[in-house]
């Protein structure tokens, strides 16, 4: 039986859950596939705040591929690479390409393609137990190129190397010190952590926040910023929110953004 990819919202919070619970949450091709459908349909909705993204349960956020399939969905070159390049790799880059923020809320194993899940998302926050790793070396594959792109720039090519060629599963607070999570609290806590860090997303302007994510993955791409690029960096002039929000400053007031 396959697992599944589940999204609900609330009040312009979006929980996106990965579900296979037999299996830790391993993500199969049926859930790769749903996981872009997924990020796609959210991508292209307005009232969105934030999204969230979680494994079922509180035992892990996604124990890595699932590996049972890789006999049949891996059985040659043509195979693996319309499995890593069409169904991976894309959704992977679905997370990334996102203009929504989004927030990883990790519980228990986090390994292989739920570390590269989590490592597309904006914000990681995880639990105290929480465990990190893609021991793919002792399983005689490695990882494909176009799913290295996030962790490589979330965490630079020495910590990236450490993590693939030892192989070596690490605990939370090692995790976060080589810049894989955002924070780390207590295992009870993550969830209302992510919680409250949609809300601080969601209480600010929207467009800003998409803004704020274009220009970041902009700037790390190395190129110079055009004139036109350094004119479009002040498009928020002619924003609703704009006005909208030095209004309530002067008024002392909550702003009230409308994403326009």
């Amino acid at each position: 039986m396959s697992g599944q990819i589940t999204l609900t919202n609330d009040g312009g919070i979006a929980t996106l859950t990965l579900s296979n619970p037999d299996k830790l949450n391993a993500i199969d091709s049926t859930m790769w596939i749903a996981l872009h459908a997924a990020m796609d349909e959210i991508a292209a909705r307005d009232d969105l705040r934030c999204v969230i993204l979680r494994g079922a349960g509180d035992k892990a956020f996604a124990a890595g591929g699932d590996i049972e399939e890789f006999l049949t969905v891996r059985a040659t070159v043509d195979d693996a690479l319309h499995y890593h390049d069409t169904l991976v790799a894309t959704a992977l880059d679905a997370i990334r390409a996102c203009q929504i923020p989004t927030v990883a809320a990790i519980q228990g194993a986090c390994v292989g393609g739920g570390l590269e899940i989590a490592g597309c998302c904006d914000l990681r926050i995880a639990g105290e137990s929480a465990r990190f790793g893609a021991p793919i070396n002792r399983l005689g594959f490695s990882m494909y190129p176009g799913e290295m792109a996030g962790l490589l720039d979330l965490v630079g090519p020495a910590v990236l190397l450490e993590i693939l060629l030892e192989g070596r599963i690490l605990d939370a607070r090692e995790a976060m010190q080589k810049g894989l999570l955002t924070r780390v609290v207590d295992d009870e806590k993550v969830i209302d952590e992510a919680i409250g860090a949609a809300n601080r997303i969601s209480a600010g302007a929207p467009l800003v926040a998409r803004w704020h994510k274009q220009w970041v993955h902009r700037l790390m791409d190395g190129r110079p910023l055009s004139v036109a690029e350094k004119r479009a960096a002040f498009d928020f002039l002619a924003t609703d929110d704009y006005r909208e929000g030095l209004e309530a400053f002067f008024a002392k007031r909550k702003p009230r953004f409308t994403g326009r």
